[in-house]
């Protein structure tokens, strides 16, 4: 009998180093450094950086946190539009956001201050595809904010539609 408790006992150790070790990856991880050319910035209130205090992310690394799919209609497109992005409210966990609001910023430098709270409630992403097609700088890209705008009445307005900057390039958390 006492193999087996002593055995037990390893094993429970065992399993919560493990447990230990996928939660610290999980809180707040290395995040490697822009392969390609960086497309989004991400400063402010963060745990999680890879340059000066910044996170900085080309398009790899975006994808590899996983696309999701919106498909609504828009003031800007005719009819239903599929765009493909990183959910905002995953990305923010990712850099560790502590802030309340996100200053987001395009590359002509118009700005939108947006609750971070709304990235969770309305599961906003930062599309990076439209209709399966890459988003050029000329036609809103690389980065554009989306809300799924047909899935509650409320975000069909003024106040929704002016915090879906495109030509993202850098927020900064407040």
């Amino acid at each position: 009998m006492p193999a087996i408790t002593m055995k037990q006992n390893i094993i429970g150790f065992l399993a919560g180093l493990l447990v230990l070790a996928f939660a610290s990856l999980a809180v707040a991880g290395p995040l490697a450094a822009p392969t390609e050319k960086p497309i989004l910035t991400i400063s402010g209130k963060i745990e999680v950086t890879n340059k000066d205090g910044e996170a900085q992310f080309d398009r790899p690394m975006l994808e590899a946190l996983g696309l999701v799919t919106v498909e609504t209609s828009t003031p800007w497109y005719t009819g239903p539009v599929k765009f493909e992005g990183v959910s905002l409210d995953k990305l923010m966990k990712l850099v560790g956001a502590s802030g309340e609001r996100a200053a987001v910023v395009a590359l002509n430098d118009y700005s939108s201050e947006i609750p971070i709270s709304d990235f969770a409630k309305y599961n906003v992403i930062l599309a990076l595809k439209r209709n399966g097609e890459y988003m050029p700088v000329k036609d809103k890209g690389p980065l554009f904010i989306i809300y799924p705008f047909d899935s509650m009445p409320e975000l069909k307005s003024q106040t929704y539609y002016g915090r879906a900057v495109w030509q993202v390039a850098k927020i900064i958390v407040k």
